[in-house]
């Protein structure tokens, strides 16, 4: 091997993309998106002002210490068993870090494992959760416990399926290129016997999305909860499906952009199926509460009056406190189209804001 050889630079996600449709033809959107997350997230830190989208446990300490507390109250209630503390794709580890100072308050001190890939974002965790222990999935968990888990936004980075409703019947949608101009077209191969008999009728244009990845996912933490014992509060935006809809979505820079330009560069979501994932965790004999609007959860575990208890301690900071507090929970904001469900265990208590 010449030295020109052994210090040539891998080309650029896009130009890989190109390369292998022009070879092997066009591939799904899910294959699209799966590739353009895994090197959007290895490469950066895409939260906050300086990043592409800002979440929750972002805008305001009051996210995760709810969210901990709520864990804590069902583990309490559930007999306070052994138990660790599980996240899938916890960002900066923000949230983490405010739900388990939270929990040590009320007496809950659980090791702690981070679900996550990116080595980028692991240094960040590891700056405020030092004494974590990270996986690359579920396995990588312990067996001997009962599990608390929180997953926000991380489901809808999972990637989806895109079925078309074509004139002849559903067709699978496809990204094909030009040069490295990506552009969605509608494959050859029939779908119509997976489609759900409610929606097979749809006018032509509509696009039924799914997420294997997301049910694999969902089957496999319902599984591991129903076994051990344990909770997984889920939450992100979406609706309860199966429904017609593209939700195919990129964010860059705080605003949208269109998802099929610069792969891996940008963020790349989709809606989740609250709908579909309860029917999953059902699969595997859990049991599902909600969905309920985030903002309606966030009211019942008690933010308004966290809210004034941190504007009172810190006066000059009240204005910014109950901007966040509308941020997270405002109709018109994050209150409604987020949504959260919790799986729990069989013999485990109902958790609390959902009815």
């Amino acid at each position: 091997m010449t030295e020109s050889e052994s210090t040539a630079v891998e080309p650029a996600l896009p130009e890989r993309l190109a390369r292998a449709i022009t070879l092997a033809g066009p591939i799904p959107v899910s294959q699209f998106m799966g590739a353009a997350n895994a090197h959007y997230y290895a490469t950066r830190d895409p939260l906050g002002e300086r990043g592409d989208f800002t979440t929750a446990p972002e805008i305001s300490q009051m996210f995760g210490e709810l969210i901990g507390l709520a864990l804590t109250d069902l583990w309490h209630r559930a007999d306070r068993p052994q138990s660790h503390y599980v996240e899938f794709g916890p960002g900066r580890g923000t949230l983490a870090a405010d739900a388990l100072r939270a929990m040590k308050t009320v007496g809950l001190q659980p090791p702690v494992h981070l679900i996550e890939t990116s080595p980028t974002l692991r240094e960040q965790q590891a700056e405020r959760v030092p004494e974590a222990q990270w996986c690359v999935d579920l396995v990588g968990v312990p067996e001997d416990g009962a599990l608390l888990v929180v997953a926000n936004e991380f489901f809808d980075a999972l990637p989806v399926r895109q079925l078309l409703k074509a004139g002849d019947g559903w067709r699978e949608r496809l990204v094909a290129c030009q040069d490295t101009l990506f552009l969605p077209i509608a494959g050859d191969r029939g779908f119509d016997q997976i489609i759900p008999p409610h929606l097979r009728d749809a006018p032509a244009g509509s696009i039924l999305e799914t997420s294997p990845a997301a049910v694999a996912v969902m089957r496999a933490l319902a599984k591991r909860i129903v076994a051990q014992g344990g909770a997984a509060i889920i939450v992100d935006y979406g609706y309860e499906g199966p429904a017609i809809g593209d939700t195919l979505q990129a964010v860059r820079g705080h605003e949208y952009a269109n998802p099929f330009e610069n792969p891996g560069e940008q963020d790349l979501t989709a809606h989740v199926d609250f709908g579909t994932l309860a029917a999953a965790a059902r699969a595997e004999d859990a049991v599902v509460h909600g969905p309920v609007g985030q903002g309606d959860l966030l009211r019942a575990l008690g933010i308004d009056e966290r809210t004034e208890a941190l504007a009172g301690a810190a006066p000059d900071r009240a204005e910014m406190m109950r901007t966040d507090r509308e941020r997270l929970v405002g109709k018109q904001q994050m209150g409604e189209l987020f949504k959260a469900i919790v799986v729990t265990a069989p013999g485990w208590p109902a958790p609390a804001g959902f009815a």
